[in-house]
């Protein structure tokens, strides 16, 4: 169990990686449908390159639970650890390093996505093979999973006037 989950979770990483980056282009590459806004980045917000790690961990791991066939109690507990801990890194690092420099550098931001992927990957692994239950129950962890989505989806459309959701180049906000 425990070589087939740290293989998984490596394929995961590359998975994320690959199709978080992807994500990055959809929308200008869908001449800015409205239906690939919903998953992907609709700007250069740090609230939609959180999208851009959101939406292929879900999807990675929807196809990690039935590869895993069920086996894992806790499966859902440690996903969401691993993908609030994934959301929280982005912006802390980000806020702290162009508080710190003053600068947003392009490359450090790409930098950002990838280590953020790292460190959730590396949890989640080091989560399973202590087998560390969480408090949350398969339902909560599912239903906070859910509200999280649900929170991309409004704040793509309606999101509130606050830095985080603003896109520093153009200075809108959403879609």
């Amino acid at each position: 169990m425990r070589k087939s989950i740290s293989f998984l979770q490596t394929v995961g990483f590359t998975f994320v990686s690959v199709v978080g980056t992807l994500l990055h282009f959809l929308y200008d590459w869908t001449n800015q449908s409205v239906v690939s806004g919903l998953f992907s980045a609709v700007n250069e917000s740090i609230w939609e390159h959180m999208k851009l790690l959101y939406v292929p961990l879900v999807a990675f791991a929807i196809i990690e639970y039935y590869l895993l066939k069920k086996n894992v109690e806790y499966f859902w507990c440690v996903k969401l650890v691993g993908i609030v801990l994934g959301l929280t890194v982005i912006p802390i690092l980000y806020y702290t390093y162009t508080g710190a420099f003053g600068v947003s550098a392009d490359w450090f931001n790409i930098a950002i996505f990838f280590i953020s992927t790292a460190i959730v990957f590396i949890s989640e692994t080091l989560l399973f093979k202590h087998k560390k239950h969480c408090r949350f129950s398969t339902k909560w962890a599912l239903v906070i999973i859910g509200f999280i989505g649900l929170a991309f989806l409004i704040f793509t459309f309606s999101p509130p006037q606050i830095p985080l959701f603003q896109d520093p180049l153009t200075g809108t906000f959403g879609i």
